[in-house]
């Protein structure tokens, strides 16, 4: 058994930007995993809504 893995898990969340407004994106998440709990975000990357992928510090969280 392997003591630390890498995982990726796919979530769906608000975002919005200035040129768009308010969207909804699938966001992946790559995480380590210690004993196959998360400790760490190693990368997040979102696919636009025309299919391109893109880093998630491109555009905030909304409130």
């Amino acid at each position: 058994m392997k003591l630390v893995t890498v995982k990726r898990k796919t979530k769906k969340e608000k975002r919005f930007t200035e040129q768009m407004g308010m969207l909804t994106a699938k966001v992946v998440y790559i995480q380590k995993a210690f004993l196959r709990v998360p400790f760490k975000t190693i990368h997040k990357y979102r696919e636009t809504y025309y299919g391109e992928i893109k880093d998630c510090n491109d555009c905030r969280l909304s409130a």
